[in-house]
């Protein structure tokens, strides 16, 4: 007589139980559908100033220049930090010489390798166009440094100031490889620049 009753009763519990048991199912997968954060597609900004060529023709008077240079970040990561080192970090910069004399800008690639928790050395490679002297443009004012496009290398040697600021000293050099008909000893230069990690 009282069966019914007690099979309603019964049957409420396990609805209100399931719901509740349903709803926290679908919180959980609505959390992993969740769209993940998107990494920063900017890794650095750096800036500073280098001398110009100072061992060549356009730096005998202390010619200087105005550098900058962007970083974006890697275009994929490693599980391990031994294998990320071998991962570049692609780049874009520029100089800009306050004396008229060779400018250029570039891209390319950069290695960076932590030696202790605060500082760092690198590596980069890549390419570089310029208005410097050439077959083309005779300019005697200006070092003869081949056709454009050139080969850009650099080495730095830097400081982690704190979570984003870094400062480094950067040697570089630019330089036609032996690819033009004219003969040229490159561009050689060398500065300090600030970074600044996103």
């Amino acid at each position: 007589m009282h069966t019914r009753p007690a099979i309603g009763l019964s049957l409420l519990v396990l609805f209100v139980g399931s719901t509740g048991v349903l709803g926290s199912d679908f919180k959980r997968q609505a959390n992993s559908f969740q769209a993940p954060s998107q990494p920063n597609f900017l890794s650095e900004f750096r800036f500073g100033l280098s001398a110009q060529d100072p061992w060549g023709t356009e730096g005998r008077d202390g010619s200087a220049n105005l550098t900058g240079e962007i970083l974006f970040a890697k275009p994929f990561t490693a599980s391990d930090l031994f294998t990320s080192y071998f991962i570049p970090r692609p780049h874009v910069g520029g100089s800009l010489n306050f004396d008229d004399r060779t400018s250029f800008a570039y891209a390319g690639l950069s290695w960076t390798i932590d030696v202790t928790p605060n500082v760092f050395v690198e590596g980069s490679l890549g390419g570089a166009i310029h208005n410097g002297k050439n077959s083309a443009h005779p300019l005697s004012d200006r070092q003869d440094v081949g056709c454009s496009p050139l080969f850009r290398e650099s080495g730095s040697v830097g400081v982690r100031l704190s979570a984003n600021w870094s400062v480094m000293a950067t040697i570089e050099h630019l330089s036609d490889g032996g690819t033009c008909s004219d003969e040229n000893r490159g561009l050689t230069n060398v500065g300090a620049r600030v970074g600044y990690s996103f």
